[in-house]
């Protein structure tokens, strides 16, 4: 079994409460994240019970220390942005970030197609150790669907929302049928809406998990968000 966090924002007591609960094989934090310590620290207890997996969010670019206490975690590692693994026999396949107009905002044509051509025309006053800027360590490039659009999966996460939700993009529903999936589960919204109409429609399950929020693979509801 494998559970679906909405964004925790700084909060994981509901994290460790449900994997004592519920054993799942793994986990998958869906973005906004914001570890006030290392991730590694704050999931401590629950680190020998279950495989923990995450995306990031555009909050966990806020600030130093979020970011650090993510991509510096020792957890690092288990970032499924970009790519796909198979977590307790499954393929997941994991997009973190949001859409940003300076970079690429859909449907409009992208502006930068990598964190490098963008880091070129920034100004080097706006570097951030040596790259692209703090914050747009959480912005999708087109580069970062590229490798995923040749790849097969049987879930995808995102931070971002396919276009069954009103804010969210169709390029996300192409992503999820060219994957493949037979679900995709969102964070950011902070919301759960019914989607059901829109299964056909797309080819796949969608399920948004709210805030603080607890989903199953099955979409089943193990905790509502707080502002479900």
């Amino acid at each position: 079994m494998i559970l679906f966090f909405g964004d925790p924002h700084t909060r994981f007591s509901h994290v460790l409460d449900a994997v004592m609960q519920y054993r799942p094989a793994a986990i998958v934090l869906l973005g906004d994240i914001q570890a006030r310590r290392p991730l590694d620290v704050e999931l401590a207890s629950i680190l020998d019970l279950t495989e923990v997996w995450f995306i990031h969010g555009n909050h966990d670019t806020d600030t130093d220390l979020y970011y650090d206490n993510l991509f510096g975690s020792q957890l690092a590692d288990r970032n499924l942005h970009g790519r796909v693994v198979e977590i307790a026999g499954v393929r997941v396949a994991g997009l973190g970030g949001v859409f940003r107009g300076q970079v690429w905002m859909p449907p409009q044509p992208w502006n930068y197609l990598t964190p490098q051509a963008f880091a070129t025309r920034c100004g080097k006053g706006n570097l951030w150790r040596d790259g692209v800027p703090r914050k747009h360590r959480s912005t999708i490039f087109p580069s970062d669907l590229a490798a995923l659009f040749s790849a097969q999966a049987d879930i995808l996460v995102t931070h971002e929302a396919p276009s069954a939700h009103p804010h969210g993009f169709s390029v996300l529903d192409e992503l999820g049928q060219s994957l493949g999936v037979s679900t995709v589960f969102h964070g950011h919204h902070h919301d759960r809406l019914d989607y059901r109409s829109h299964r056909q429609r797309l080819g796949f399950a969608t399920f948004g998990v709210g805030l603080r929020g607890i989903t199953d693979m099955h979409g089943q509801v193990l905790r509502a968000g707080e502002l479900d």
